[in-house]
């Protein structure tokens, strides 16, 4: 008999609605534990009208550096802080990095301040435009930015060549010219930073030739040209961050130092290899459902999902919330599995869990943005994913055949949860229901319960899928685990 139209009708909004519910209960847990996390920060509970942030910008702009920005500039964000200080001290860097620190800092809507601290050449002085002002140390230097090769410890290779330099040149000069524009600097400076060919005549004194790249010390940055006066880059020369907050009007303000956790170069090799974490952490998690009690595979599976997430919270992604959200997916998954077979629910809701989490805890999200990304932010996250899904696929359909008669499998199989051997009388009751038939009692997917006579046990196969009522006999044990295989043989009794 059918159910009535109206409980169909439920049914179908039901299972209609659940993937957005999912979604909405995903986020809100990441989005408490990130807050939680958030919270235990004392900075980011001060009044937002007291706060200035003071981001270091040190050594050679690599893809560390990324992460430390950013972090920063979320911390401030969320804080509300007024104003946010890149204390710079560099010798340039990677173009690449250099255009990702810029798109982050140009999130603070707040007041942004370069303090080149001693010297801020090629993409440090890329990075200084885009800011709204530039102050600088005594003695301390800006400009050289012409792009150069970087070798792959981070130093100069070697000069570029021609046809490449002109590109480089054109795309950087492209770059810096929209963040001076926006920021009021000086844009015939900028480009005389970057292309050798540019002259730059100011008041009828050439400040540089044709043929060099344009460096400036703290004094000539400072000095005032034009009608009405206008200083050339730089706002000013101060002593200290101290003295800069006192220039700036921040006396009061509370400031805020952000370090690095010296985490950060290895986030930027754990986010390289991100596509192959999840690959293993795929394939080892379906190795430890198709195979009894809790072993290596399972290990193995946990540590590369558990770096995954490691790897977005180092650099300053989505949090580590999403973490949370995966585990509570992969647990939904596992009641599907051996507690209520068949159902459905607990395992397509822990899969949308899992998937959601693995794709937004690398997404780069900022306070006040949409809670739901943009393409854009998605677009690495998807290819990853994709890329690990495919992979993990065709691996599971290949050993989905070859793994359960496998010597590998056997040897799984034959360990318990514990890694320990059973004691003799445990083996001796489990030898004596080695070859008995019985039924299954729900479906093994692979692991179950099967009927025994008057009893029932916990069941698992070696890996394939058996339909509950289907006739199944005991090949072996794995700890208190009966193995089974379909079986065309009378239904047995467990001995006592």
């Amino acid at each position: 008999m059918s159910a009535p139209p109206e409980k169909r009708s439920a049914a179908r909004a039901w299972f209609a609605a659940w993937p957005t519910a999912a979604f909405v209960l995903a986020a809100l847990l990441a989005g408490r534990v990130g807050g939680a996390a958030a919270a235990e920060r004392p900075e980011l509970a001060i009044p937002a009208k007291d706060k200035v942030y003071v981001i270091p910008i040190r050594e050679n702009i690599m893809p560390p550096l990324v992460y430390v920005v950013r972090r920063g500039v979320k911390d401030a964000m969320e804080s509300g802080a007024t104003a946010l200080i890149l204390d710079m001290k560099t010798d340039g860097g990677r173009v690449d990095v250099t255009e990702e620190i810029i798109e982050i800092v140009s999130k603070f809507k707040g007041t942004t301040v370069t303090y080149v601290n001693d010297r801020a050449f090629s993409a440090g002085a890329f990075i200084s435009t885009a800011t709204q002002k530039i102050y600088m140390a005594p003695q301390s230097v800006i400009g050289a930015a012409a792009p150069i090769m970087m070798a792959p410890g981070g130093g100069v290779a070697e000069k570029l060549p021609d046809t490449m330099e002109v590109k480089m040149t054109s795309a950087v000069r492209a770059l810096v010219r929209v963040q001076a524009e926006k920021n009021g600097h000086n844009i015939e400076v900028v480009e005389a930073m970057i292309d050798k060919t540019k002259e730059l005549k100011m008041d009828g004194e050439v400040l540089n030739k044709e043929g060099n790249i344009l460096t400036l010390t703290d004094r000539q940055a400072s000095k005032e040209y034009g009608d009405p006066p206008k200083k050339l880059l730089s706002s000013g020369t101060v002593e200290s961050l101290d003295a800069l907050l006192v220039e700036l009007g921040y006396t009061a303000a509370q400031r805020v130092d952000i370090q690095p956790t010296g985490a950060e170069k290895l986030g930027t090799w754990i986010n390289a290899i991100a596509p192959i974490l999840l690959i293993i952490g795929m394939i080892g998690v379906y190795i430890e459902f198709k195979t009894p009690g809790f072993g290596l595979p399972g290990i193995i599976g946990i540590i590369a999902f558990t770096l995954y997430f490691f790897g977005g919270y180092v650099a300053g992604l989505s949090g580590a919330g999403w973490g949370v959200v995966f585990v509570l997916g992969l647990v939904l998954v596992a009641v599907e599995l051996f507690l209520f077979p068949g159902t459905f629910i607990a395992g397509i809701t822990g899969g949308v869990l899992m998937l959601v989490a693995i794709v937004m805890g690398m997404v780069d999200m900022y306070p006040g943005a949409p809670s739901w990304p943009a393409f854009p932010q998605l677009r690495i996250p998807l290819r990853d994913i994709s890329v690990a899904i495919i992979v993990s696929l065709a691996v599971v359909v290949v050993m989905a055949g070859y793994f359960p008669k496998s010597s590998l499998y056997n040897k799984l199989v034959s360990q318990t949860a514990s890694g320990e051997a059973f004691n003799t009388a445990e083996e001796e009751r489990h030898t004596s229901q080695v070859g008995l038939n019985g039924v299954a009692i729900s479906p093994l997917l692979p692991g179950g319960k099967a009927r025994f006579g008057d009893r029932i046990l916990d069941v698992i196969t070696q890996g394939e899928l058996i339909e509950k009522g289907s006739k199944v006999k005991i090949i072996g044990h794995s700890a208190s685990v009966a193995v089974v295989e379909e079986h065309g043989g009378n239904e047995g009794s467990i001995p006592g």
